[in-house]
C-alpha cells in the first residue's frame, strides 16, 4: 500500500478494496520514473520500501531523509550490517515480554534479539516492512544524497535531528552526548 487519501464508498468490498489499492501501487511505480531509479540503485521495489520503512522510522524530518538513505545504501553498497535502531524495536516488540512496553533506548540485550529483523546480528535488508513509509519516505530512498556518512545518531541540541558522521571515532562523540542527554532526562530503557 502507498500511503495516501482515498475516496470509497461505504459499501466497498475488500476485493475490491484491494484491487484499488493495488491499482495505486502500480500509478505509484510508475510517476516520476521510480521503477527505473529503484533499477538503477539496485533496489526491488519491495526492497526500496523495506528501507523507506526503516527510514522513516529513523526521523520525521522530510529534510534528514535523503541523507539517512544515503547512510544506509552506504552500508548496504560496501556490506556493513544495517545497524538500525527501528528493525531491532521492531523485533523487539514481537516478543512477548516487550508488548503494551515503548522502548525509548535501544540496549545491547536488545541487539542481541535473534530475529531476522535485528539489522544489528544480520546482514542486508529484513524480510520485510517495519513500519508504512511516507511517500517522502519511499523518494528520499529512490533519490538518496550520496555522501560519505557511515553513521548517525540523534543531536541533542537539536531534537528531532542527527548529527551524522564519517568515522567511528566522529560517531562515538555523537553517541555520547546523545547518551548523555538521555542520562539527564532519566531515560534508562
Amino acid at each position: 500500500y502507498i500511503p495516501n487519501s482515498y475516496n470509497f464508498f461505504w459499501n466497498t468490498s475488500a476485493e475490491k478494496f484491494n484491487e484499488r489499492m493495488f491499482e495505486e501501487y502500480t500509478k505509484f511505480w510508475q510517476i516520476n520514473n521510480r521503477v527505473e531509479k529503484a533499477n538503477k540503485i539496485g533496489l526491488s521495489k519491495k526492497e526500496v520500501m523495506i528501507l523507506a520503512s526503516i527510514v522513516y522510522e529513523e526521523s520525521k524530518q522530510n529534510i534528514e531523509l535523503s541523507r539517512i538513505a544515503g547512510v544506509y545504501m552506504n552500508r548496504l553498497n560496501d556490506n556493513w550490517k544495517l545497524g538500525a535502531d527501528p528493525t531491532v524495536k521492531f523485533a523487539a516488540y514481537q516478543l512477548d515480554q516487550y508488548k503494551n512496553t515503548v522502548i525509548r533506548r535501544v540496549l545491547n540485550k536488545h541487539l542481541k534479539i535473534d530475529s531476522p529483523y535485528n539489522t544489528y546480528k544480520y546482514y542486508g535488508l529484513p524480510p520485510g516492512i517495519i513500519s508504512m513509509p511516507s511517500i517522502q519516505a519511499v523518494d528520499a530512498v529512490l533519490n538518496y544524497e550520496k555522501h560519505n556518512y557511515y553513521f548517525f545518531a540523534a543531536n541533542p541540541s537539536n531534537p528531532g535531528y542527527h548529527s551524522f558522521a564519517k568515522s567511528l571515532a566522529e560517531h562515538k562523540r555523537n553517541a555520547r552526548k546523545f547518551h548523555k542527554y538521555l542520562n539527564s532526562k532519566g531515560i534508562k530503557k
